[in-house]
């Protein structure tokens, strides 16, 4: 099980999309048993109640001697308010044995990495589209059509998961991915969903509501979706409830699968969303609000998923666009489909063990693991250089296991192996020390067949030099059992003769 620690903000200035997805992911890694809190520092507009609400525990960083105001929309370092190494030292300071940080902030790159790298035994995941320098074990960027290549990487053993195949959206978007797979037909009337993000700053939904009403005398019917946190929020809501016969305005969705789902189009950011409607076969208009979205709207446009539309351009080229997508619906909702399937959180968690050294150890054997050590027993792998080459049947396998578990003067392990980012740590082999009339051992060691080659049986020979130093271990090998002779040799085993070694007890 592993303590995670998710670094990430929300403000009126960098939005929601990096905490919506952090939690998402931060459902995931609590799924699959690990334990979350999130590191974020407070100010207007953040989601701090959010994520207390969704169940996970915030360590709220330091605030700012003085707060900075980004000069542009791609002033990042005004995004962290601090300097990098500050706020390093701000979150590790308050967190202890961490075993992996999940970053997803602009602000925060490779002078960060190295801070907390330099002072923590920690790996680090990064989220990220802007193809940075980071000092980071793996990078998750899920720019569509992103290739690996397109990183320079200063760790040279880093992970690097790119593309929509990695899209952090919600699980409920690929159980209802395979739904919209099937044919959907444009109705006469077009339910339109309007969603700018979480703050659009530029106001660029009422931009497009108000185009709409001039361009169209009978609009779409339209759902606008926009949080209170939103500067603009009761201009929006305003004229919505005076155009309350197209226009629908609601605050908040709890089930935003099940509910984008209702929609035939979009006309949106794009933001993590794009791969949300993608994967339900929505497409849309995209509007991008800020320079770090400008390569999404055009790869999506590329390919044919959406029209891009200038944001200063809304009130001119919003009908056009509109009538395009209208024209080619049938193959732009197929196009959309094809690029996400809703499955890249999975596929994320799947690849964290890759991050961790399997470490091994062993534990006392236990009645339960009567099964997995016959079948181990059975094996013709295991059976082939056995001393004893008959093969017990099960009921005589079970009366040795009850003997062999009782006796306190024998030892008997399971050979396990563990990794951190998993849960449950899996069973490798068996090894035996069992005492003789002269108060010696005789050592007796098996591994599982599917994991031969690995180094097991070396490592486990280690543990027991460590374990057991002062006791005399002796093993016997067959001649033409060449692997394990090496082995023993390997592991300073002293050969007595053909087919017998001694290990004397270490000083």
């Amino acid at each position: 099980m592993l303590k995670v620690v998710i670094r990430t903000d929300a403000s009126l200035h960098i939005g929601s999309g990096h905490v919506m997805r952090c939690l998402v992911l931060a459902d995931a890694f609590k799924r699959a048993g690990h334990t979350v809190t999130f590191a974020t520092r407070p100010q207007k507009g953040d989601l701090i109640g959010l994520i207390k609400q969704r169940g996970f525990s915030v360590c709220e960083l330091n605030l700012p001697s003085h707060w900075l105001e980004p000069t542009t929309a791609a002033d990042y370092a005004a995004w962290l308010q601090v300097d990098e190494r500050q706020d390093a030292q701000d979150c590790m300071s308050q967190l202890n044995n961490v075993d992996l940080v999940v970053v997803d902030h602009y602000g925060i790159g490779i002078k960060w990495h190295q801070s907390v790298k330099s002072q923590h035994r920690c790996k680090i995941m990064v989220i990220d589209d802007l193809v940075r320098e980071h000092a980071a074990d793996l990078i998750v960027d899920q720019t569509l059509l992103r290739t690996p290549n397109e990183y320079q990487l200063l760790n040279p053993t880093a992970h690097i998961l790119s593309g929509t195949d990695y899209a952090i959206i919600h699980p409920d978007f690929a159980e209802l991915h395979t739904d919209s797979l099937v044919g959907k037909e444009l109705k006469n009337k077009p339910r339109v969903l309007v969603s700018m993000g979480g703050v659009d700053a530029p106001n660029a939904t009422l931009q497009v509501l108000k185009a709409l009403k001039c361009d169209f005398s009978e609009p779409p019917l339209v759902t606008v979706l926009l949080s209170a946190r939103a500067p603009h929020y009761q201009q929006v809501k305003r004229f919505s409830e005076q155009e309350k016969d197209w226009v629908t305005h609601i605050d908040f969705v709890e089930n935003m699968a099940g509910f984008m789902a209702q929609y035939d189009m979009a006309i949106g950011a794009p933001g993590s969303t794009s791969w949300e409607r993608a994967c339900l076969g929505i497409p849309s208009i995209i509007i991008a609000l800020a320079d770090n979205q400008l390569t999404i709207c055009k790869k999506l446009s590329d390919v044919g998923a959406a029209i891009s539309v200038d944001l200063g351009s809304i009130d001119n080229d919003l009908k056009k666009a509109y009538q395009q997508l209208l024209a080619d619906y049938a193959q732009m909702r197929k196009t959309n489909l094809e690029l996400c399937d809703g499955l890249g959180v999975d596929r994320i968690i799947k690849n964290i063990p890759l991050l961790f050294d399997d470490v091994l150890r062993l534990r006392c054997a236990e009645l339960k693991d009567t099964q997995q050590v016959f079948e181990w027993q059975c094996a013709p792998e295991t059976r082939q250089y056995a001393l004893n080459k008959s093969v017990p049947s099960l009921v005589e396998h079970q009366a040795w296991m009850e003997r062999k578990v009782s006796n306190s003067k024998d030892y008997f392990y399971i050979i396990e192996r563990v990794n951190l980012a998993e849960v449950h740590p899996e069973s490798v082999g068996v090894v035996r020390l069992d005492m003789t009339s002269d108060n010696s051992y005789i050592l007796s060691i098996f591994i599982a067949p599917t994991h031969f080659g690995k180094g097991i049986a070396k490592q486990t020979l280690s543990m027991l030099d460590k374990q057991h130093p002062s006791i005399i271990i002796n093993a016997v090998v067959l001649k033409e059992n060449t692997a394990s002779h090496a082995l023993f040799h390997r592991a300073g085993y002293i050969k007595i003769d053909e087919e017998n070694y001694i290990r004397p007890p270490i000083e």
